[in-house]
């Protein structure tokens, strides 16, 4: 009899436990709940450029853009290249026997990849002098020039070919295979006038600077979703430098913004754009005003201003 007195008591203490246990634990994650809501820590960011053109190249297959002697916009792309004034007007073309798809200028040159060879061309759209770079499944993907030397991106080797003005290779960039991971034809680079070289390493996410030999300096950017990060596989696709910091495009989340010398995330140019997302746009920018970005997509060059308003004054 008293066993069996025992033994109810026991169930109903058990009883009383696991309903307590319940009760706790229920209350317990409805707090966590409460205290883990999610807040927005990433508040939209508008875009602080605009669209002041939006001009129809005379190109099928627009490729890329270029400044040359600070007032002369060049585009490339199908098996040409096009010169245009200030306002857009054309001047000239040159026909080329290949597509075109970089093109770099300096002084009175224009520099134009085509096939495995770089022309070189006058303002005036003359041809003066070719080099055949000689090397088994080239595809250059960037142009670079200053006083002293032009830059090639060789996409498909994965190397970057540093050439005086006569078209006499100097240095040659990733050699071992090892430097750069690219993984498809998206390989930018750039080159200061103090001859620093800027490459855009896209595997890793990043620009590199370097030494005109290839000696890596330093490098900035990140990978990611956020602002300031590069994300997907080959970002930034494109980039241009002016002073004071970089103008980047991205593939995959198609948009362009500023970034400061040290990669620190300035300002969207475009993020809010209908721009196809795996087509980037090839960018330049000789003084931070006026950006130019060439989409191969729709085979029309935009020109972007920063906004004027108020509260823009001090960007």
């Amino acid at each position: 009899m008293m066993n069996k007195r025992w033994t109810t008591i026991t169930i109903i203490l058990l009883i009383l436990v696991f309903t307590g246990f319940v009760v706790v634990d229920s209350a317990l994650k409805k707090n966590a709940v409460n205290v883990n809501i999610p807040v927005a820590s990433n508040k939209f960011i508008p875009d602080r450029w605009i669209i002041i053109n939006a001009f129809n190249s005379l190109h099928r297959n627009l490729s890329s853009v270029t400044i040359a002697a600070s007032s002369l916009i060049v585009t490339g792309g199908d098996s040409s290249v096009n010169c245009y004034d200030t306002d857009l007007k054309p001047l000239w073309k040159y026909s080329a026997e290949s597509p075109v798809t970089s093109l770099a200028s300096y002084g009175d040159r224009i520099y134009a990849a085509a096939g495995t060879t770089i022309l070189v061309i006058d303002l005036k759209g003359r041809k003066t002098d070719e080099w055949n770079l000689l090397r088994e499944n080239t595809y250059i993907t960037s142009l670079a020039a200053n006083k002293y030397n032009v830059a090639c991106a060789d996409a498909a080797n994965k190397i970057v070919i540093v050439l005086d003005h006569n078209g006499v290779v100097r240095h040659v960039v990733g050699e071992s295979g090892r430097e750069f991971i690219i993984p498809s034809y998206y390989f930018d680079l750039a080159l200061s006038n103090d001859n620093i070289l800027y490459i855009a390493n896209t595997g890793k996410k990043r620009i590199e600077r370097r030494k005109i030999d290839g000696t890596l300096i330093d490098f900035l950017g990140e990978s990611g979703t956020g602002p300031e990060g590069f994300c997907g596989c080959c970002n930034p696709a494109h980039f241009s430098v002016f002073p004071g910091g970089f103008v980047t495009a991205e593939k995959g989340i198609n948009r362009l913004k500023i970034i400061g010398e040290n990669g620190e995330f300035i300002e969207f140019v475009s993020s809010t754009n209908k721009f196809k997302p795996s087509v980037p746009l090839d960018v330049i920018s000789s003084d931070g005003q006026l950006i130019y970005a060439a989409n191969p997509s729709d085979g029309k060059l935009y020109v972007f201003k920063r906004k004027v308003k108020q509260d823009d004054v001090n960007l």
